[in-house]
């Protein structure tokens, strides 16, 4: 299979081929390799390959697996694949992180599905940035134009499904690190609803709940499928989602209720600005829908969007403090500030200062936003917002230099416990304007999707944000797919990878 073909194949498609002798295990792994020798040193999208160790695995599999042969990507963040190191961006753990002796309960899932791993994608440390430039591994850059960023967390995926590398990438999403790649560069992205998808082992939650492991796709039944394979009520998750008990591909294909109830908002919850290509891509979106007689209002929902900033910005500091805990029992020493990004040390310091009794009820806000938002979707099936509130940042553009760098460590140093939350906001706040709209979904705990249903006259994609209530992937998958079939859906038009000269 050559490369031109294989990059335009979605997973179902390419699974379909193999079961029906159309085309090999090995024809779609060499493929996935050629296409990912040929982009990767432009984009630095995957930084581990094992391709002697894939050419292996899949000649080990049995035949009934729904996607054997089909190459995927894992995130370098929590995905740890038996036999290889996951470094999570950090400078430490390149040194000191040592082999994976098992799957992670999400990757054993992807391996008796069939899947052949060719790989670990680039991400910012620890998952922290909307954008992937660890200092580690390098910039990822966005193959729609590589003076962009993907976004992140999962950038490097996301910029290895978009340049063809793999039909579908694992990826996670703890504040929006898979719907912002996805609008960044025009994939289609589901953060599935809270315990959907598996963990561990030796986790039973991931920030308190805020992240979730699942996939970037280019098409909806691609997801669909994976929601299928991964979906999971598993003992000794923290949270559990009750079992979906039909199949979400077959689901996805009925059409939505015909009287959906719809709110929609242009407006950042956080006071920031939002560009016209945003509300315009909204606005186009809503019409759509107008025109097929459903019910439509503009309407945000009662939360203070700036205080539950604040709220999930501490129990980061929380998290990253326990994270610096760790490094330092694997070290055997303190860590220092240069041993770790900005965002990082900047987080542990706080987390020192955060009591028991803050964290605990920085928590609490969260199920008071969740109560809100399950009392708005009475009135509504669905909330449409922007994903991001702006195209891509250039690379480089929201990284600090070594004397903003200081700067904001010597502030910290100095300030007042109470002072440090909001130099953390502060310190954000510049990624935070271009992406307000996505964390909302994940202190909820809800499903929230971003399809590409723009492209700007600069020729850059921007995504569309929809919101359900917990448990009702499946209708958003039904309104996906039907968008899908209609001109409002961009996809990879325009992508350089997907229009060859």
């Amino acid at each position: 299979m050559k490369t031109s073909e294989f990059r335009n194949y979605d997973a179902v498609n390419l699974a379909d081929l193999v079961k029906k002798g159309e085309t090999t295990e090995e024809e779609l792994l060499l493929a996935s390799l050629e296409q990912l020798a040929q982009v990767n040193p432009t984009l630095n999208a995957v930084i581990s390959e094992r391709k002697e160790k894939a050419l292996q695995e899949w000649k080990d599999m049995t035949q009934k697996r729904p996607f054997r042969g089909v190459p995927v990507l894992l995130k370098n963040t929590g995905q740890q694949l038996k036999g290889e190191r996951t470094t999570s961006g950090s400078k430490l753990l390149k040194q000191y992180a040592s082999v994976a002796k098992q799957d992670s309960h999400f990757v054993r899932a992807f391996r008796d599905a069939g899947f052949q791993f060719i790989g670990h994608t680039n991400t910012p440390e620890f998952g922290l940035k909307n954008i992937t430039e660890p200092e580690t591994d390098g910039p990822t850059r966005n193959p729609w134009n590589v003076a962009y960023s993907p976004g992140g967390s999962s950038g490097g995926s996301a910029a290895a499904v978009a340049a063809g590398i793999v039909p579908l990438a694992g990826a996670s999403d703890g504040g929006g690190s898979i719907r912002i790649p996805a609008s960044f560069t025009g994939l289609f992205g589901l953060k599935p609803t809270r315990g959907r998808t598996p963990v561990g082992p030796g986790a039973g939650r991931q920030w308190h709940g805020a992240a979730i492991d699942f996939v970037l796709s280019r098409s909806v039944r691609d997801s669909a499928a994976m929601l299928d394979v991964l979906q999971t009520s598993q003992p000794e998750a923290a949270f559990q989602a009750p079992l979906y008990l039909e199949s979400y591909l077959e689901t996805m294909k009925q059409p939505p209720k015909e009287e959906l109830r719809i709110a929609y908002s242009v407006t950042s919850p956080v006071g920031t600005p939002v560009s016209n290509e945003a509300k315009e891509a909204v606005m186009k979106t809503v019409q759509w829908l107008e025109r097929l007689g459903y019910q439509i209002e503009e309407n945000d929902p009662p939360i203070n969007g700036k205080e539950l900033m604040r709220n999930y910005y501490l129990m980061n500091s929380g998290e990253i403090a326990t994270v610096g805990m760790q490094l330092e029992k694997m070290i055997g020493r303190k860590i220092t500030s240069d041993d770790v990004e900005l965002e990082t040390w900047l987080l542990h310091c706080a987390g020192q200062s955060v009591s028991a009794a803050a964290f605990s009820s920085s928590i609490a806000s969260w199920d008071v936003a969740a109560a809100a938002m399950a009392h708005f979707h009475k009135g509504y099936d669905f909330y449409i917002t922007p994903t991001t509130a702006f195209t891509a940042p250039k690379v480089g553009e929201l990284s600090w230099d070594t004397i903003e760098k200081k700067r904001w460590i010597a502030k910290m140093e100095n300030a007042k416990a109470h002072e440090q939350q909001e130099i953390i906001y502060d310190m954000f706040l510049p990624s935070l304007t271009y992406t307000p709209f996505t964390q909302l979904a994940n202190l909820t705990g809800q499903p929230a999707m971003s399809l590409p249903l723009h492209v700007t006259s600069e020729n850059m994609p921007l995504g569309v944000q929809i919101m359900a209530n917990k448990g009702e992937e499946h209708r958003l998958l039904q309104l996906a797919y039907q968008l899908e079939e209609t001109d409002l859906w961009q996809g990879m038009k325009g992508n350089p990878y997907y229009n060859p000269m």
